[in-house]
C-alpha cells in the first residue's frame, strides 16, 4: 500500500500555504508548507496554484523517507536544501 497525499493550497501573503495530509502505511500526518509565488513561477511557471507541485514535491520525499520523517512546517524550497536534486526532479 502507497501512501496517499491530500494537498489543499489556499493563497497568503505573497504565495500560498498548504495544508498537506499523508495518510501512510504506519501513521497520518499532517503538514503545513508555504509556497511564494516567485518560487512557483521559477518552478512551475504555467500552474495557478502550487497544489500539484507540492504534490509532486511530496511524491518525491515519500521515495526517500517516511511521512513521519518530514518536516510539519516548511517552506517548499527547504526541500533542496536537503536533496539537492529536487529542483531538477519535480521540473523533469
Amino acid at each position: 500500500m502507497s501512501d496517499e497525499v491530500v494537498v489543499d493550497c489556499t493563497p497568503s501573503g505573497a504565495g500560498w500555504t498548504c495544508h498537506v495530509t499523508v495518510r501512510g502505511t504506519s501513521a497520518t500526518t499532517t503538514h503545513e508548507v508555504t509556497v511564494g509565488a516567485v518560487d512557483l513561477g521559477r518552478l512551475d511557471p504555467d500552474a495557478p496554484d502550487p497544489t500539484d507541485l507540492v504534490g509532486r514535491s511530496f511524491a518525491f520525499l515519500l521515495e526517500r523517507e517516511p511521512n513521519t520523517s518530514i518536516l510539519r512546517r516548511f517552506d517548499v524550497t527547504i526541500i533542496g536544501g536537503y536533496f539537492p536534486d529536487w529542483e531538477r526532479s519535480i521540473r523533469g
